[in-house]
């Protein structure tokens, strides 16, 4: 019975197609997602805590109003768009959970970063200023219910077209693996 639930939770779990890439101009990207999404967009201060887990990615994030979430998810590490399956749990006591997990899992690393997130249609468009590591581009399309994972990749590709986003720039992993591997070389 508990196989049979867990597998149902799993197939629940919210999923997007995602991107990331490096930005060279700030400037003209911000301009392009204003224009696409018809507004300022949404400033957001973000310090995501990462745990040492055998599997996908745990991070709590710190959110500029004192609450937290505590995010697990999964995603291949290749470049271009791919489907990330996740799940979110909020906290109102970001610093006692991040020291029960940094006791019980140990701590990976921290990412600090300035966001300005713009919504385009079912896409999340964060422009983001990464300490330690520039400014970069994530695109989030929030899959809906019964959309094909291709049909999120189409949407991820025209919106890459559209802020001129090129495929050289597409970076594989997560902030936190590009901290690590910079300190590394």
């Amino acid at each position: 019975m508990w196989i049979v639930t867990y597998a149902r939770k799993l197939e629940e779990m919210p999923s997007n197609v995602e991107i990331k890439a490096a930005v060279h101009n700030p400037t003209f990207l911000k301009q392009r997602a204003e224009e696409l999404s018809k507004s300022a967009g949404t400033l957001i201060r973000q310090q995501d805590t990462f745990f040492n887990v055998q599997k996908g990615r745990l991070k709590l994030r710190h959110l500029m109003n004192g609450s937290g979430q505590l995010i697990f998810y999964e995603r291949p590490d290749v470049d271009g768009p791919k489907l990330s399956n996740y799940s979110i749990s909020g906290t109102e006591d970001p610093d006692g959970l991040a020291r029960v997990l940094s006791d019980a899992l140990g701590v990976k690393g921290a990412v600090k970063k300035e966001r300005r997130l713009y919504m385009v249609g079912q896409t999340r468009v964060h422009l983001d200023n990464v300490e330690g590591l520039g400014h970069f581009m994530e695109l989030e399309v929030v899959m809906k219910e019964g959309q094909s994972t291709e049909e999120g990749e189409a949407i991820a590709h025209k919106l890459m077209e559209e802020l001129g986003v090129k495929k050289e720039d597409l970076i594989v992993g997560a902030y936190m693996d590009l901290l690590l591997a910079d300190k590394k070389g």
